[in-house]
Parts: C-alpha cells; structure tokens; sequence
C-alpha cells in the first residue's frame, strides 16, 4: 500500500513589512544596512529584539508601522519634523525648549541619558507629534487623549507657554490651567516655573477645579457661613435621611450619583429639564416614575443640607456655573444692546470674559457641572478651551457628553498620543491588560481606546508574588524594598487598596529600618523615602519601582461591589471599570520595575498570571 503523503507543515510566517518597498523604508530614515534583518521578521519578539540595538528614528519608523501607522502619516509625524541638525548642543536646555527634542533630534547616547539616568529631565523635551499640537491653531476647543507617560501634562504645559508667548502686554491673567485636585494643581504650578519661568506663570492662573469654583461663589455671595462637606460625609447624609424616611428602595450611594452628576450636573437643577435630561454613563434606566420618587426625596436632601448650613462640592460648582453662566448671559446682552445699563448694574459695561484661553489636564475627572462653569468663563473662538486626559485613568464617576455642554472636541479636534516616554514596554503591557475587554467612554458618546499605544523603553518583566496572609505580604515587600534602596534617594512608592493598610506597612518598614512617608491629598508628606500610599493618591505621581500591594480578591476590587451584581448589573459594571482603572493608575506610575503582591485569593483583574 502506497504510503499516505505527509500532512503539510504549517505555512511560513508573512514579514511585517512585506508591503513596504526598501526605498521607502529609507525614506522613512530606517537606517539601510538593517534591510536584510527587517525583511525577515515575523513577529514582535523579534521586531523587539533589533529595535534595542537599532538607531534610534529607525526604531520610531517601524514601531509606528508595526502599531498601523501608514507611509505618509509616519512621514509626516516622525521623520519631515526632525531633519537631521548639524550641531546640537545636548546640554542646552533652553534650546530644547524651543525646539522639538527627541530620541530622533539628539543623539542616541544622549537622549537614552535622558530617559534612563535622569528620572525627570525627560519633560523638557517635546516629540515632534507633540510639537505640533502644541503649536496647531484650533478654531474651537481641541482635546489630546493618550495612555500614561505619553506626555499630555507636557504638552498641557507648553501649550500654556505658547498661549501666554501670544498675548498683548499685560499684566492680568487671561489663561486658566485647572485640574482636578489641589496637589496637581501646585504640581503644575511648580513644571510651568521651570518651563516658562515667572513671566510665563504671571499670566496664568493655576488653579484646582474646586478651588475655582468656590472662587467664584466667594466672589458673588461674600461672607457665606456654609460648613462644605466631601462626597463621603454627602453619602453619609443621604444614608441617614433615607434610614429617617424607612426609604429602603433606593441606595444612598446611587441617589447621592445622581443628584451630583445628571441633576446638578446635566439638568441645571431644574425637575422639568430632569424628566427630560439624557443620563449618559448613568448604566441603569429609570422612568418617570422613578424621576417623580427620586426628585421627591433629592428635595427632602437639600431642605436636610439646607438645616444643616451644610454644601457639597458639587452643589458649589453648580452654582458656581449658573453664577458664570449668568454673568456670560449679561455681557452678552450688553453686545447686542439688549441691557438697558440704567436699569442693570452699570458694572456689565466694564465686565469681560474671565478667561481668554482655558488648559485643562486630568480633564476624564471632571464633573459635568465642572464644564458647564469653564464653557461660561470663556467665550466660544479659536483656541478657547484646550483638554487633556485619559479616560482609561477615570477615578471618580464622572461621566460627561461634552458635546451637550457646548464643548466640541469631535472630529480633527482631537488627537491622540501613543507613545509613551515613562513606562517600559513590558510594564505597558502588563498594565493595559488589567483593564480587560472594558470599553471606555471618550468623554462625547463615542469608544476610546489604547490601540497602538507603545513604549520606548525596556526593562524586565513585571513580577506577581502571592503570600497566604497580610502579614506575610508585608514580609516579602519589606525585604523587595531593600534590596530596591540605593542611595539616600530611592524612588520607590508601595501602593495598597485601603487606608488602614498604608499604615501598617509603613509600621513594617520602620521595624526593617527602612525610612518610610505616606501620601496624603497634598501629596507626599515627606521626599526621599519610601511613599505609600492608596491608589487614588498615586495621580500624577511618578517611580522607578513601584509595588502594587493587597491585589487580593474582595480587596480589588472591593468585595462590597458585589451587592449590585443581580440589582444593579449596569452599577455593578461601571464599578468594576473604575476599579480596573484605579489599578492601571497605580501599575503605570512605575518605569523600570512592577512588583504586583497579593494574599490569600488573587485579584479576579490579575487573570491567569
């Protein structure tokens, strides 16, 4: 019997730049004696392995084209932007300044200086794909989204120098650099003094959102006696009214939601514009009806605050949006000759707008009641109001329809970064598989995501470590961190899930004899030690080595979450999203090393390890 053919043996891999020509290839500035090497490589290990050893334009080049970036896109981004220069003064800062800087524009020795020794002199420079944005004249506002160390804050920054570079001589402060909280706020405060120095940061005003809008409050209604109270102490009294009330049909953390961020924040406080206002990101459908209930008891709330000389945050922001909105109403009647000044405040001839340029960073965390106070303080044109964020970094529940406050950002008004200068390509990756196969919202109804995002750096795997208790956990972080510590500087942060836990494994270090800080809402209280702190401090933080702590199961996420699981299911999704993002905060604050340590069960986010 004739013996049966071979089964066919699998089919040779196709080469990831089979579809490019060798000359255009050179014309991208790959360096020609690689040819041969990148014509037969079939996957990204491989494409890895010679892109740490190839220069450095070469190594941009085909990252960009691996990631889907087409000929005349990587042409244009990557290689029209930086012509070779003749002479480059590598130690002239100043100069960086003011031309873009990057692994393809200075030599390669120097630049890996830059990234790898010197853990900061990095935000200096700018890429030339950041460059542009920088420098673009939008006819409205604009938005830049990107994943972690991508540089938005950079590019927030220099966009506020080119700006203030642009205005009349003066001395008021016509541009706004706001974010979320007050220590990125001073943290901006203090970049933008080493970027444009005083002349630059006297025409600005630094300012967290909050902060911002009590400003404004302080200004049109001095000697208020409200007590403010934070979004914990808020839930607190929800939770105790409806105990008062035997209310026991709704949650006080869901009404406490609503009422912040689809009454305050979209319906303008009013119960016609409520019944009829959309409620995006809100995840569970609710009617008439249920409007009609939730209404009834939102009044009961604010006579209860009312009582109680009390205010929430987010009642203040409000008010201080309908104050500016109102105020942007008069100037504008006044334009049109609609004000009759006899009649008005002979002060509405004297207004102007508050700001002529707003930069927001961090611009995911913001509330909707936010945005509609920064649309009213600056009036609609040409680079009105300039946005930064990442909505995979989204904190706090906010979830917003730009569009439907007035802000456009569609279209060519937005951008996106990819390339990140702070995290190593392996921790990159490990982080953005902890956000599983969320989908994540871009702030204006439509999908963002971290297609194509990538990284220039290397460095080792990250590690996962489980113990059977807490204590053992402690154990192996406590001896992790010393052998981390070399020199009288470490950067070095260990982040956990709960406050009691920061701590405790503060107490630990000190019996290894290791110098340990916490991070509070300012930020570190002291520099030069370990910091620890709980992943919503870690914002805006960065590390050499960071230490994801307690990834236990009813840990991350939190076990209570739970409960809205059959209740609740769109709730309970929307919580678990912010609890992977919470975690893809803390893993990205490190650049060269990821420690991830649990005890008893793992993280369900941690997948199979």
């Amino acid at each position: 019997t004739a013996a049966e053919p071979a089964p066919p043996g699998p089919a040779p891999s196709r080469p990831l730049f089979a579809d490019l020509a060798d000359d255009q290839l050179r014309q991208l500035g790959v360096a020609a004696v690689l040819l041969p090497l990148i014509r037969k490589i079939t996957t990204e290990d491989e494409l890895l392995g010679l892109t740490e050893l190839a220069p450095a334009l070469t190594e941009e080049v085909l990252l960009e084209l691996y990631f889907g970036t087409n000929f005349d896109e990587v042409l244009d981004k990557i290689t029209a932007p930086v012509q070779a220069e003749d002479d480059v003064d590598t130690e002239d800062y100043a100069a960086a300044l003011t031309r873009p800087a990057t692994r393809v524009t200075t030599s390669d020795t120097e630049l890996q200086a830059v990234l790898e020794d010197d853990f900061g002199r990095w935000k200096v420079f700018l890429h030339p794909g950041q460059r542009k944005l920088v420098e673009r004249d939008n006819k409205g506002s604009a938005r830049v989204s990107g994943g972690p160390g991508t540089g938005k804050t950079i590019v927030a920054l220099h966009r506020v120098k080119r700006l203030v570079d642009r205005l009349p001589p003066g001395g008021d402060k016509p541009v706004l650099l706001t974010t979320y909280n007050k220590n990125l706020a001073a943290d901006l405060r203090k970049r933008l003094l080493e970027l444009g120095g005083p002349e630059t940061v006297s025409r600005v005003e630094i300012v967290n959102i909050d902060k911002l809008a009590a400003d404004v409050v302080a200004r049109a209604e001095p000697g208020g006696k409200r007590r403010w109270i934070d979004d914990a102490k808020a839930v607190q009294e929800w939770r105790d009214l409806l105990l008062e009330l035997g209310e026991t049909r709704w949650d006080p953390e869901f009404l406490y939601a609503e009422w912040t961020h689809v009454i305050l924040g979209m319906a303008g406080n009013s119960r016609t514009d409520y019944f009829r206002t959309r409620r995006p990101g809100r995840g569970r459908s609710i009617g008439r009806a249920q409007r009609a209930e939730i209404w009834r008891l939102v009044e009961k709330f604010r006579l209860r605050l009312d009582e109680k000389n009390l205010w929430t945050y987010r009642q203040v922001a409000e008010h201080a949006a309908r104050l500016e909105q109102e105020r942007a109403e008069k100037m504008r009647r006044h334009r049109e000759g609609g004000l009759n000044i006899h009649r008005e405040d002979a002060s509405v001839a004297r207004m102007r707008p508050r700001y002529a340029h707003i930069v927001v960073d961090e611009a995911q965390d913001l509330a909707a009641a936010h945005w509609k106070m920064l649309r009213a303080m600056v009036p609609e044109g040409p680079n009105d109001i300039f946005l930064v964020g990442d909505v995979h970094q989204r904190l706090y529940d906010n979830h917003v329809s730009l569009s439907v406050l007035g802000i456009n950002i569609r279209g060519r008004r937005s951008s996106r970064l990819t390339l990140s200068y702070r995290t190593t390509h392996e921790i990159l990756g490990s982080a953005v598989r902890l956000l599983g196969e969320e989908s994540w919202d871009d702030l204006d109804d439509e999908n963002d995501e971290l297609t194509g995002y990538r990284s220039v750096l290397r460095g080792p795997r990250p590690v996962l470590l489980g113990a059977t208790t807490w204590e053992e956990e402690q154990d192996h972080i406590a001896a992790r961190v010393s052998d981390l510590i070399d020199g009288a500087a470490p950067s070095i942060a260990i982040s956990v899930p709960e406050r009691a836990m920061v701590a405790e494994m503060e107490a630990r270090l000190a019996r290894a004899g290791i110098p340990a800080a916490s991070i509070g809402p300012d930020g570190p209280r002291i520099d030069d030690v370990v910091h620890i702190g709980t992943m919503h401090r870690f914002k805006g933080l960065e590390y050499q080595h960071v230490i994801v702590a307690g990834t236990s199961d009813g840990l991350v996420p939190q076990g209570y979450l739970r409960r809205w699981e059959q209740t609740d299911p769109a709730r309970y999704r929307r919580e678990l999203q912010r609890a992977r993002s919470l975690l893809f905060v803390a893993a990205t604050r490190a650049r060269d090393t990821l420690l991830i340590t649990w005890h008893g069960t793992p993280s369900p986010f941690l997948g199979d390890r």
